[in-house]
């Protein structure tokens, strides 16, 4: 008989393994030695300890699932328990049993780590969703469409939830982009409408301002194209292809009317600047007759100055009032020496001042005599009063006595 610390084998050829529980039958030996015999299932022994080794290694370096290591675990009991093996068995029933509680912490582990990995998607697909919704009523069309299709990628990059919580969620970020589209796309459907009628209105003001581009009729024409410019800006943008072709076609009838109207201006303001240069030699030709000496002679130099002046035609604006200023202080000067010259030459006139000056002049000698007479008589009040009166008259008479001077006695 043969036998080491783990095992014998008896005399007819059965191998043996000590257990915590006994010896146990491992199997028949009849093709060597009992040495050989041992040997031969010490190395099955071996094999389990390097198969429970690394299994045991892949439970704590690998992702191996619970399922997999258990069934691992279950196919290795059973080679041990099947005692066809020399060696400390129950060491190596021990080592399985401390590997099925790693499974189970690991799988408690993993557990948790689903629990939170679970609540983190349900949290950021909730945050997912209250951004898409508030997404959903921007006008920042570009921007926010960005946004939500970056939404829908993150999303895609979260772990699924439990079906009712997944679908719940999904449903109400669909919705938010749902309405997001639909409101986008009833924006540039009216933005088409509107460019579409600013494309219609831009034509006919563009018809217009072209029909215009030839005209002469510089001043309400020049108001025209400021109020078709006006009512263009008003119409807001018509689509890109046509905006810029319309709006060249708009400003280049504009430029032709201007461009016409600049040279005609310019010929204008070139004409006026040399009127207004013989205006001011006119006027002071005009001015060498003041002061008057010869009425007539003067009447008659003013008179042909003033048509002189009448066939030179117009001069700049701004330099209108002074110049013609000018003619009108000595024309009015005329005017004043002829009134001079009436006065004094017109006898029925002269006749009516001597008269009323003679009438004042009584009026005043019978009111100084009153007044000596209320004097002598002691009459304060009353010759205070007439004094007053007196005053007046004499004022009249003063008057009087200087326009009856202007007719030369």
């Amino acid at each position: 008989m043969s036998s080491d610390p783990w095992g014998r084998v008896d005399e007819t050829g059965t191998v043996y393994v000590r257990t915590a529980d006994g010896e146990k039958v491992v199997g028949s030996w009849q093709a060597g030695s009992p040495d050989e015999a041992l040997v031969y299932f010490e190395r099955k022994y071996e094999g389990l300890v390097v198969e429970i080794g690394l299994l045991e290694k892949r439970v704590r370096t690998t992702d191996l699932s619970s399922k997999d290591a258990m069934a691992a675990i279950g196919h290795l009991r059973e080679q041990v328990d099947a005692h066809h093996a020399v060696g400390d068995l129950d060491a190596l029933r021990g080592r399985l049993d401390k590997l099925v509680e790693l499974v189970d912490k690991r799988r408690e582990e993993r557990k948790a780590q689903r629990a939170r990995q679970s609540e983190e998607a349900r949290q950021a697909k909730e945050a997912l969703v209250v951004e898409a919704e508030e997404l959903a009523q921007s006008d920042q069309w570009r921007s926010a469409g960005e946004r939500l299709r970056a939404l829908v990628d993150t999303w895609k990059g979260l772990p699924r939830l439990d079906r009712k919580s997944d679908d719940e969620l999904w449903h109400r970020f669909s919705h938010a982009r749902s309405a997001f589209s639909k409101r986008r796309k009833q924006h540039f459907a009216q933005l088409d409408a509107q460019r579409e009628e600013a494309r219609r209105i831009k034509e006919q003001l563009v018809g217009e301002a072209e029909a215009l581009s030839g005209s002469t009729d510089w001043g309400p024409t020049a108001a025209r194209y400021r109020d078709l410019m006006a009512q263009w800006k008003a119409a807001g943008r018509a689509q890109r292809e046509h905006e810029e072709e319309l709006w060249n076609r708009f400003r280049g009838a504009q430029d032709v009317f201007f461009a016409a109207r600049s040279s005609v201006f310019a010929e204008r303001d070139a004409e006026q600047a040399e009127n207004l240069k013989l205006k001011e030699e006119l006027a002071g030709e005009a001015e060498k007759l003041l002061p008057v000496t010869d009425l007539k002679a003067a009447r008659a130099a003013f008179r042909q100055l003033n048509e002189r002046w009448e066939a030179i035609g117009h001069v700049p604006r701004d330099a209108r009032p002074k110049v013609e200023g000018r003619m009108h202080a000595v024309e009015r000067a005329i005017q004043e020496a002829e009134e001079a010259e009436w006065r004094r030459t017109n006898p029925e006139a002269r006749a009516r001042a001597a008269g009323l000056t003679g009438q004042l002049q009584a009026a005043v000698d019978k009111l100084k005599g009153q007044i000596e007479q209320a004097r002598a008589q002691g009459n304060t009040a009353k010759a205070e009063k007439l004094e007053r009166e007196l005053e007046g008259r004499q004022a009249l008479l003063d008057q009087a006595l200087k326009g009856l001077q202007e007719f030369g006695g």
